[in-house]
Order: structure tokens, then sequence, then C-alpha cells
């Protein structure tokens, strides 16, 4: 039994495989750079890939913009659409008049469900 152990390797924490025959794929260094703070960050990107434009930056968090023959690229503008709340889709359907109206016909209905409009906290209690 003990001439079929594995003494002198460690399972799982290397591969068995050696590198012959691996190509690498080409890279390119990125460079950005943070407008807030100055710092520059180097990252390795494929060859073939479009870097982005922003990064974010490693010592404060702020945006740091893609560097292209040392100067930085004028950032494209996406036209992002406004975010719609759920008022701006009822005043899509309904006009401000007609939501005063239904308004009004509801609390109508709630108050004569209540009893002809009294205060529930204003009745006099038995017993008191």
């Amino acid at each position: 039994m003990a001439d079929r152990s594995l003494r002198g390797i460690r399972l799982g924490a290397q591969s068995l495989q050696s590198e012959e025959g691996v190509v690498f794929m080409e890279r390119r260094a990125t460079l950005y750079k943070c407008e807030t703070c100055g710092h520059d960050t180097t990252l390795m990107f494929s060859a073939d890939a479009e870097p982005p434009q922003t990064w974010e930056c490693r010592s404060c968090g702020a945006d740091a913009v893609l560097q292209v023959d040392g100067a930085s690229v004028q950032l494209e503008t996406a036209d992002e659409k406004a975010v719609r709340t759920p008022w701006d889709m009822l005043l899509e359907r309904r006009s401000v008049e007609e939501l005063e109206e239904l308004l009004a016909d509801r609390l109508a209905y709630v108050r004569a469900r209540r009893g002809a409009g009294e205060d529930p906290t204003k009745r006099e209690r038995v017993g008191a």
C-alpha cells in the first residue's frame, strides 16, 4: 500500500498538465486616467476587444477616462430614456381632472360606509 501512495504531490493544488503548445491570446495595455485624483490605471485587454470608455478608479472610486495616444477620449453620451414612475404612467391614462373625480367618488363611498361622515374617533363610548 505504501508503494502506491502519492508522496510529494499536492493533489488539487497544481495542474499536472504542462504548458507546452499553449498559445496565449494577444493582449494590449490600456491606460485610464482619473481626473479627480490624477491616478493612472493600466489594464490588460484582449487585442481584439474594445475597451470601455470609463473604468472605476482604484484609489478614489471616481470614473477614470480611457487614454488614447496620450489624450482622453470624448465620452459618448447615450440618449437614455427618462425613468417613468407609476405616477407618470397613470397620467398617461387619465387626466388630473378625471383623477380628482375618481377620488371624490371613492371618498364619498368610504364616508357612506363609515356612517354618513361621522368621525369614528369622536363617537360616545358605551359604558364610559
